[in-house]
């Protein structure tokens, strides 16, 4: 879930992603000339077990440099670098975007620079290493053409007045009509590779299901890529009603059996999936891809203790951050005047801020200047709605069969209590042909994984791990 995390969950690293409005900006660099620190620079961030490439794009107009920053394990690229110093060899940028900087020494060669990155009042060793052409994320699985199926360009319209969609309909080659799927994508603004830190995992799925003989549609949420809608103000209700256009859209295609169309949802698109199913019998399958089974609230108050445990935090702070999220979380659900329960939310977490005795003054400073962004975050119509719905009313109610995946490190759907309530809540709708599995040593993204931390997602060479591609065409098939 890409943008569903607990309200109190912070990370240093995180803070490399911080918007970037502004043009980069170029200075003239000391006498001994611009060229020695043009080019593209690499380094790996350490910061307490997060790891992180950084990587400075310079470049040189008239003895003048320019420069920006790319944090490429969080899918970041372009934050200007806002000031360039040299002299005598040492280097500083500065990057007002992130609140940090990174000063060196260049080497003697001018092939590498010894330095620091400086952040939040900490520093970290970082060597930068000067590299032949722009850097590029190493992604294996990326599939790459010729493909041996057709990638077909389509668009069908939403359930929703001004609702577009637009996306990619994969089919493999021989005689149809093939068993079918419904990539669905989790939480955040998604393109329809679901791309995320350099990782295309819809891509490689459908890529995958092709050569094995089944379809499948993959698709941009509204107003995303080629999509047109407005997905700020779209809650998961409305995204179910646009997967339901793409069900119907992939059913009535000549390509595909309409008795073997089923949707399978990562993340919120594991939710999304059995909202569909439940209300449309017409769903053949469903495959839930980290779908969760605990109602909103209780599974961020989970993602929001897995992450921060993960983190180092110690089990006081996790239990202090646990209880100011239920506190915000049910004002969040409450009904009433916007301003009042704006006001309501604010109170209470500057009060949880302030009464503290875990952090220190400038954790607290840090926080309190978050406090307005918080409340806005969780008051949205989207959040709202997250936090009110439980997948057990949906699952319940779905007869279709289900497999439901999720890997041992996934922290953003924490595994042992998400499976088990969606085990729970198929019996109790008598649902007997289903199976849940977990997957030992996956994230949330289905990589193998060393900590299952987001930071970890972008370091990961492999997209999807090889065992989850194989059970989802198995079970597909055997549908």
């Amino acid at each position: 879930m890409n943008r569903v995390r607990s309200a109190m969950y912070f990370s240093i690293a995180c803070t490399l992603l911080a918007g970037c409005a502004s043009q980069p900006a170029a200075v003239r660099p000391d006498a001994g000339g611009a060229e020695r620190y043009a080019g593209t620079w690499v380094g790996t961030l350490n910061a307490g077990g997060v790891v992180l490439r950084i990587v400075f794009n310079v470049t040189v107009s008239n003895g003048t440099l320019a420069a920006t920053m790319d944090s490429p394990d969080q899918g970041a690229k372009g934050i200007p670098v806002s000031r360039i110093e040299t002299q005598d060899g040492a280097v500083t940028f500065e990057v007002k975007a992130a609140g940090a900087f990174y000063s060196g020494k260049l080497s003697a060669d001018y092939g590498s620079i010894d330095g620091a990155w400086n952040q939040g009042g900490r520093s970290f060793p970082v060597l930068l290493m000067k590299t032949e052409g722009p850097f590029t994320l190493e992604r294996p699985q990326e599939p790459k053409p010729p493909f041996p199926y057709a990638a077909l360009e389509v668009k069908f319209a939403g359930k929703a007045a001004g609702v577009e969609l637009a996306g990619t309909l994969t089919v493999p080659k021989g005689q149809g009509p093939f068993p079918s799927v419904v990539l669905v994508s989790g939480s955040g603004p998604q393109n329809r590779d679901e791309e995320l830190m350099g990782h295309k995992p819809f891509a490689v799925i459908a890529d995958y299901l092709a050569r094995n003989g089944i379809a499948a549609l993959r698709y941009d949420d509204r107003g995303i890529g080629g999509s047109k809608g407005d997905f700020a103000v779209a809650t998961t209700l409305d995204l179910a009603d646009d997967a339901e256009a793409a069900f119907s859209f992939l059913s009535g295609r000549p390509e595909v059996d309409p008795k073997r169309a089923g949707i399978a949802g990562h993340s919120e698109g594991g939710l999304i999936a059995p909202i569909v199913a439940a209300r449309n019998p017409s769903v053949a399958f469903l495959v839930l891809l980290a779908g969760p089974g605990l109602p909103g609230d209780r599974l961020l108050v989970a993602q929001g203790e897995a992450l921060a445990a993960a983190s180092g935090a110690n089990q006081e702070r996790i239990a202090w951050s646990r209880e100011l999220n239920k506190k915000l979380y049910a004002i969040a659900m409450k009904q009433g005047d916007a301003e009042a329960l704006a006001a309501e939310a604010k109170k209470a977490y500057v009060d949880g801020i302030e009464s503290s005795g875990l952090l220190s003054p400038k954790e607290k400073e840090e926080a309190l200047k978050n406090a307005d962004l918080t409340v806005r975050q969780i008051l949205t119509p989207w959040y709202r709605t997250f936090l009110a719905l439980d997948p057990a009313a949906y699952l319940a109610k779905v007869r279709a069969p289900v497999l439901a995946l999720n890997g041992t490190k996934d922290l953003q759907v924490p595994w042992e209590e998400n499976l088990a309530a969606i085990k729970s809540a198929l019996a109790a709708g008598g649902n007997t042909g289903s199976r849940t599995v977990e997957l030992q040593g996956l994230n949330h993204l289905f990589q193998h994984a060393r900590t299952g931390l987001p930071d970890e997602y972008g370091t990961i060479t492999e997209t999807f791990a090889p065992e989850a591609l194989s059970l989802i065409a198995e079970w597909i098939r055997g549908r």
